[in-house]
């Protein structure tokens, strides 16, 4: 997607989330300056994520195969939402993930 990136990642319990995300950042910006030539690529600050039951795998990975689909039905922002809302957590404006805006026309 243009505006996000959806990775299915096993990581062992004594893996730090978010030294992974981090070293997944610098990499990535690293790689696109120098290979692709995007000299004002930046990530945001902030990130995502969400654990899922090995039960559960199959599905997770075709939602994330078919996220070009998805998206043409449901924008960044509202899918978030969403997420944090099934999964019971209160959505804070103050800690949006700022995405380009997806939302279908």
């Amino acid at each position: 997607m243009s505006d996000h990136v959806h990775l299915l990642v096993g990581l062992n319990p004594a893996e730090s989330l978010s030294v992974f995300v981090q070293s997944i950042k610098i990499e990535s910006s690293k790689w696109l300056k120098r290979e692709k030539g995007i000299r004002h690529f930046a990530w945001q600050k902030g990130y995502a994520a969400f654990s899922y039951s090995k039960t559960l795998l199959p599905q997770v990975e075709t939602y994330i195969s078919h996220q070009k689909e998805h998206h043409s039905q449901k924008g960044f922002d509202e899918e978030m939402k969403s997420f944090l809302e099934r999964s019971d957590i209160v959505y804070e404006e103050a800690y949006r993930l700022h995405g380009i805006d997806t939302s279908p026309t």
